[in-house]
């Protein structure tokens, strides 16, 4: 979806801070908020690409404003509603009111430490052959989607090639919604100049990795 989350490209947003400090954590509750995340049992229609979609509908103030970990929060705080784990009253009171029928309990540190040791792929097996080769030109679609994507705006309806093809991949597009359905993963390259107009000129290039149902068909 279009949101404030897509800022790639966007001007008036100051500098990138390119010399902050590097500990994963600027403050103990964030360590204790991460650690809550990984201990959760998680529905079954809950993926990463579903918490990315629910995190980029906070409201622009928030999303702008608030501490990365605190976004966590209030996304998570949301998911567990809306999938009916949690109420508004369970979390404002930090207690829970009885059990969830087949949602097995939290996590013990020992399992939370091996989950994170293996993450989940998303790279998958197809037969079908890709249908695009490396050193093609593609165009990208016009058009945003209404869900999570991960075709930023300023790279809609735009001229690239192909510079790699990476095998098939789970399209964060479907996954969203629980499909989770697999598409051929391309690295596109971009002329500078085609992306921003006031580049023209520069020889520099920008890079994105692109699912095959983001370009244009002939």
């Amino acid at each position: 979806m279009d949101g404030v989350h897509d800022l790639g490209g966007r001007q008036g947003f100051g500098p990138i801070d390119v010399h902050e400090s590097e500990e994963p954590f600027h403050a103990d509750w964030e360590a204790r908020l991460f650690g809550i995340v990984r201990a959760m049992t998680r529905t079954a229609t809950w993926s990463i690409d579903w918490f990315r979609q629910c995190r980029e509908l906070i409201d622009p103030i928030d999303y702008l404003t608030r501490p990365y970990y605190d976004q966590w929060l209030q996304t998570y705080a949301a998911m567990m509603v809306d999938s009916g784990v949690a109420t508004v009253a369970e979390l404002a009171g930090g207690r829970s009111s009885g059990s969830i029928e087949g949602l097995a309990p939290p996590k013990a540190p020992e399992s939370v430490e091996a989950t994170k040791r293996a993450m989940a792929r998303f790279d998958r097996d197809r037969s079908d052959a890709p249908r695009f080769i490396v050193g093609q030109t593609v165009v990208t679609k016009r058009d945003g989607w209404s869900g999570h994507t991960r075709l930023p705006q300023y790279a809609r309806g735009r001229r690239g090639r192909i510079e790699s093809l990476n095998g098939a991949h789970v399209l964060p597009d479907s996954n969203s919604a629980s499909k989770g359905r697999a598409e051929a993963l391309y690295t596109v390259s971009f002329a500078s100049a085609e992306l921003w107009p006031e580049a023209s000129g520069r020889p520099d290039r920008v890079f994105l990795d692109l699912w095959e149902s983001y370009f244009e068909r002939k």
